[in-house]
């Protein structure tokens, strides 16, 4: 260990980051889900259907991997493009019953990985390091 690496607050983020993103990742795909499919799940979940556009911008996700991303959700009966009824021109990407079901089960295994990777905090300290994270976001 690099002690002076490992004093630095930024790299330990980084670092328990990396470790709770990889376990999670791993847990979804034993679901035959990926985190991205999670965050489209999510996304429409809280905006309700929305344009492959407005998915790319509020995800930050590359247009043509949203559309794989959107294509194996609807392949897995997930979600769902539609025709936009206010501009016929473009789709909407809804969630679909499934959808909902499959995004619980997702954050359930997320409050799992969460709970293993946070596992020598108390439940007071994880509540306080959740405030901390959320306000510098």
């Amino acid at each position: 260990m690099v002690d002076r690496l490992h004093s630095l607050p930024v790299y330990q983020l980084s670092q328990l980051g990396k470790r709770g993103r990889r376990r999670l990742m791993d847990q979804l795909a034993g679901r035959g889900r990926t985190l991205r499919e999670m965050a489209v799940l999510a996304a429409l979940t809280e905006r309700g259907p929305s344009s492959q556009r407005d998915l790319c911008d509020l995800l930050g996700q590359d247009p043509s991997d949203l559309v794989r991303t959107i294509d194996a959700l609807e392949q897995a009966g997930l979600a769902r493009r539609e025709r936009d009824p206010a501009d016929r021109r473009r789709h909407l990407v809804t969630l679909t019953e499934g959808g909902v079901r499959e995004l619980e089960a997702c954050e359930q295994t997320a409050e799992a990985v969460t709970a293993e990777v946070l596992a020598p905090l108390s439940a007071e300290e994880r509540a306080t390091l959740t405030a901390l994270l959320r306000r510098c976001l």
